[in-house]
């Protein structure tokens, strides 16, 4: 083992604190964007079952909805909005199709201290055909 110079003493507490902070801003930086994707793939199954509510009952939208948002609230996901859009096409044929169309405000942590928290808005748009 040979003995480190006068000189070198910290060098290694210098790189230590030069590495971590952009370490710690990646690791943080992966697991908000987990999240977003996670409540995005929540949003798009909420939708998928309301839609599919609308159109397996006699178009009951109070169904619809609340299956859509106990989905969201069992994610712990607050304050998403739907609405729902009915088309029926008149080409010799009547088709009804049903649109469930979510949107969530998201809100990204702000981890370094003096930055604002970030909210993003996810949407998702589903639609089925009554038959």
């Amino acid at each position: 083992m040979r003995n480190t110079p006068e000189n070198e003493k910290g060098q290694s507490l210098v790189e230590f604190a030069l590495v971590v902070p952009l370490l710690l801003l990646l690791v943080i930086g992966i697991a908000e964007f987990g999240r977003a994707w996670m409540a995005r793939n929540v949003l798009t199954g909420a939708a998928r079952e309301a839609v599919r509510a609308v159109v397996v009952t006699p178009y009951n939208e109070t169904t619809a909805r609340n299956r859509g948002l106990a989905i969201l609230a069992a994610a712990k996901l607050i304050g998403g909005a739907i609405t729902f859009d009915s088309t029926t096409e008149t080409d010799g044929t009547v088709t009804r199709r049903a649109t469930a169309s979510y949107e969530l405000p998201l809100v990204l942590v702000g981890f370094i201290p003096g930055l604002d928290t970030t909210t993003i808005s996810l949407s998702s748009t589903t639609t089925m055909r009554q038959e």
